[in-house]
């Protein structure tokens, strides 16, 4: 019987492990607001040329939140990019415009999630960008 051999692309196996990577840090940010009572009220959504990672719903509060995950909090935090937070500024106007909720109190926050699982919350960054 021949031998069947399997060629890899290492950037699409990286690329294949940083979507994994990150679909776990969102459970993982998932679980953390849910345990703290908040709705998860959509992930991954697009619109407004930027990508939200997850929205909550808090009561009549819209908390939209930004991902990253890293070996460490403070490499995650590096990740974290002013430019991409502006972007995602205009898709929250959107999405609550959309959503029949253009002026419930909004908030915008970042996940840190570290290499063990653990989360970080930075909240309200939209009001230091």
């Amino acid at each position: 019987m021949a031998e069947v051999l399997e060629f890899r692309n290492p950037r699409v196996d990286r690329g294949r492990m940083a979507y994994l990577g990150g679909l776990s840090a969102e459970v993982s940010v998932q679980r953390h607001y849910h345990g703290q009572g908040a709705e998860l009220a959509a992930s991954r959504w697009r619109g407004a040329r930027a990508e939200i990672d997850l929205i909550f719903r808090e009561g009549d509060r819209l908390v939209f939140v930004e991902v990253k995950s890293a070996r460490s909090f403070e490499q995650a935090a590096q990740r974290v990019q002013w430019a991409q937070l502006h972007r995602i500024m205009r898709a929250a106007e959107a999405y609550a415009g959309q959503h029949g909720a253009p002026f419930c109190e909004m908030r915008i926050d970042v996940a840190l999630v570290d290499g063990a699982g653990a989360v970080q919350i930075l909240g309200n960054v939209s009001m230091a960008a």
